[in-house]
């Protein structure tokens, strides 16, 4: 299993469209094959940046997310909406604490 955090800074006038394709896209993005959990957080002192925050089963299920139709669509209507360059980070847990 692998966690994904993906950061966006959106041009402030961008914000609206962006929540319109996240909430068109989040379901289909959630039951792609090896998608176990999807979130969206919004950082509370600058309502501009966002952070994706989704479970892999896979490298190889993430890369085939993101060759897949889904992923192209979704990323040519959200890119246009950058201030900035995303950053990604693909993550593993090596420790878990309760």
């Amino acid at each position: 299993m692998i966690q994904r955090i993906v950061k966006m800074i959106f041009q402030e006038e961008g914000v609206a469209n962006f929540l319109a394709i996240f909430e068109e896209s989040h379901h289909k993005i959630r039951t792609f094959e090896g998608c176990h959990y999807l979130e969206l957080l919004q950082d509370k002192q600058q309502p501009h940046i966002f952070f994706t925050y989704s479970h892999w089963e896979s490298e190889v299920a993430l890369e085939k997310y993101r060759q897949s139709e889904l992923f192209q669509i979704t990323w040519a209507k959200t890119k246009i909406l950058f201030a900035a360059k995303p950053e990604a980070w693909s993550l593993q847990s090596v420790k878990k604490v309760l």
